[in-house]
């Protein structure tokens, strides 16, 4: 027997208040939430369904990258023309996330405030030197990831958009587990200028930089810059689908394949 009393607020203001009573839980598309719901490890006192506030949602040109709304659903991101202009390695992220249901489900807000370990946009946020902004702040992206299934988000708070720069060259790889289509391993390159960004989600337990292929990619933007670089096993996932070597190794070739798509 589930025992909550559900919410759909129309009003950003009036979400904030509500996620103020007692064990309450926000709903994004519910892919991590109603599992955990039906499972019975959760039990909210409210449900509050974020899916009637337009302030969430929507994808618009900003400073010269986008701002995507936080109840924006991964198909939307997909297909999006403006994205697939302004910065088409984020809309090949979001088509390659799950299946035709979660992509049509999931949103981008929900994805990033759960922080699973295995998730693809993490590693976008950080490769694009994204900006989250909430009802109450603007987080840098390189500062909102502090662990695994953990953000800056504090009590309450809730994410209202996601703010992407816009890169020179971009692209994303990932080696997905071929039932969940989780990133066992996934790598987001990033040109701005002399800069290059590299960001790895699925190794460990959040979203890291790959600072020596960062350096080695500024010097020479090509695959072949990292031969010899590895990252380090020590402290990477271990499980059923890949031990930490394995993980480390995969870092490698998928860096090298992003690289070779953006170009």
């Amino acid at each position: 027997m589930y025992a909550f009393t559900y919410q759909r607020p129309t009003s950003l203001a009036d979400a904030a208040t509500a996620i103020q009573a007692e064990e309450a839980k926000l709903l994004g598309g519910g892919q991590t939430l109603l599992p955990t719901l039906k499972q019975r490890l959760a039990r909210p006192t409210d449900l509050i369904d974020l899916g009637a506030i337009p302030e969430l949602k929507g994808i618009r040109e900003a400073d010269g990258g986008l701002e995507i709304g936080a109840f924006t659903r991964h198909a939307e991101v997909a297909h999006s023309d403006l994205v697939k202009r302004v910065i088409p390695a984020l809309a090949s992220l979001a088509e390659g996330i799950g299946d035709r249901q979660v992509r049509n489900m999931g949103t981008m807000g929900g994805s990033i405030a759960n922080a699973d370990p295995s998730a693809d946009y993490p590693s976008a946020v950080v490769a694009l030197k994204a900006t989250v902004t909430t009802d109450r702040r603007s987080i840098a992206g390189d500062d909102f990831f502090t662990g695994m299934f953990e953000t800056a988000l504090e009590p309450g708070e809730i994410v209202k958009s996601v703010r992407f720069s816009r890169p020179d060259k971009a692209a994303y790889a990932k080696f997905r587990n071929p039932a969940s289509r989780y990133a066992i391993v996934g790598v987001f390159v990033a040109r701005f200028g002399a800069e290059v960004r590299v960001a790895v989600t699925g190794a460990a337990g959040s979203v890291f930089r790959a600072e020596a292929f960062e350096t080695a990619l500024a010097a020479d933007f090509r695959a072949d810059a990292l031969n010899g670089l590895s990252v380090d096993a020590d402290g990477l996932n271990a499980d059923i689908h890949a031990s930490a070597d394995y993980r480390a190794h995969l870092v490698t070739v998928m860096a090298k394949r992003a690289v070779e798509a953006a170009g």
